[in-house]
C-alpha cells in the first residue's frame, strides 16, 4: 500500500530551482533512501514532506488523501537538531510530547520507553547541553517517535557521528523499520546499501534514479573483476584489453577495474595473463557494480 505519494513536486527560491518536478511513491514499511550530492535538493525536499517548506507546485498525498497537513503523522529529524539545553532528556521529550498532543501521563510513559530504548535511561536527568554528538542524535530520534508516527524523515541521521556512534543509529533504524516506514537522507552510500529498501538520487533538484535497491542494481547489473598490486599496472592494460569478455579497463596507478560480461567465462584467461605476465598481484576480487558505482554515473552524466 502506498503511505506517501509525491506527483511533480517542486521549490523554486527566487530564481532558483532546488527541486524540480519530482514524483515518487513510497510504500508502507519500506525504508528509503534520499541520496545525492551537496545542494541537489535533498533537505528541501525532506522539508516540503515534513510541512516545514511551502511548494512551490505539486501534490503531496498521504495514505490515498490529499496532504494539506501531515504532521501529526510524521516525525522528523533536522540535519542539526536544536534542543533546550538547560532541560534534561526527560523533560524535552515529556515537552515534545504534550506539544503533541499527549496526556502528562502518556507524555512521560513514552519518554521513558524511548530513552530506555535508544540507551539513554542513564542520562535522562542531565542536562543536554551536557550529552554527546551521538545522544544528541538518539534524542532527536527519540523526539521525532514520541508520537508513534506512520512515517519517520531523517535527514542525514549518521553525518556528524564517529563510526561508534554511525554504527548505533544503523542499528537503531534496522530495528525501527519493522515498525514504521522511514525516509532519510545521506551522504554515505554504504549505509544506504546496507539497509534501505528503496532509493532515491537527486541530482540538480531532479530525481535520476528510483525504485527498489536490489531492482536497481539487477538493472544495472555489471559483472566487475577488482585487480590491486603492488605496482603500477598500466602496461599490462593492453593484455588485459585482449582477454575476451572484458568491456571497459578503469583504474589508476596500482588498482585496477575491469567491466566485463561475465565473470566466471573471464576468470581463467584472466588468470593466464597474470600469471605469465609476472603481474605481482595483491589482491584480485570478482563483484557486481556497487550503489556508489550506479550514484557516480547517475550523478556525473
Amino acid at each position: 500500500m502506498a503511505l506517501l505519494e509525491v506527483h511533480n513536486l517542486g521549490k523554486s527560491f527566487g530564481q532558483t530551482e532546488a527541486v524540480r518536478g519530482v514524483s515518487f511513491t513510497i510504500e508502507t514499511g519500506r525504508c528509503v533512501a534520499l541520496i545525492g550530492p551537496n545542494g541537489a535538493g535533498k533537505t528541501t525536499a525532506l522539508k516540503m514532506l515534513a510541512g516545514l517548506v511551502r511548494p512551490t507546485r505539486g501534490d503531496i498525498y498521504f495514505a490515498g488523501q490529499l496532504a494539506t497537513d501531515m504532521r501529526q503523522h510524521l516525525g522528523y529529524l533536522p540535519q542539526n537538531p536544536g534542543f533546550h539545553e538547560w532541560m534534561s532528556g526527560s523533560e524535552f521529550l515529556v515537552y515534545v510530547g504534550r506539544l503533541a498532543g499527549l496526556s502528562q501521563r502518556a507524555a512521560k510513559d513514552k519518554s521513558t520507553e524511548l530513552l530506555s530504548r535508544l540507551g539513554l535511561e542513564t542520562a535522562a536527568k542531565r542536562p543536554i547541553r551536557g550529552y554527546s554528538g551521538g545522544m544528541r542524535q538518539r534524542l532527536g530520534i527519540c523526539q521525532a517517535l514520541v508520537h508513534d508516527p506512520q512515517l519517520l524523515i531523517l535527514d542525514e541521521p549518521v553525518s556528524a557521528l564517529d563510526p561508534v556512534g554511525r554504527r548505533q543509529i544503523l542499528e537503531l533504524m534496522e530495528d525501527l523499520r519493522t515498525q514504521t516506514t522511514i525516509l532519510y537522507s545521506t551522504h554515505v552510500l554504504h549505509d544506504a546499501e546496507e539497509i534501505s529498501d528503496d532509493v532515491l538520487i537527486l541530482r540538480r533538484g531532479e530525481l535520476v534514479v528510483s525504485g527498489a535497491l536490489d531492482d536497481i542494481q539487477q538493472r544495472n547489473h555489471s559483472p566487475r573483476v577488482q585487480i590491486t598490486a603492488s605496482v603500477r599496472l598500466e602496461p599490462w592494460y593492453g593484455q588485459f584489453a585482449k582477454v575476451p569478455g572484458v568491456k571497459r579497463i578503469e583504474g589508476f596507478g596500482t588498482s585496477v577495474t575491469l567491466t566485463v560480461q561475465d565473470v566466471s567465462s573471464v576468470r581463467a584467461p584472466l588468470l593466464q595473463v597474470l600469471l605469465s605476465e609476472g603481474v605481482p598481484v595483491l589482491r584480485l576480487e570478482l563483484g557486481r557494480n556497487t550503489l556508489e558505482d550506479l550514484f557516480m554515473e547517475a550523478v556525473s552524466s
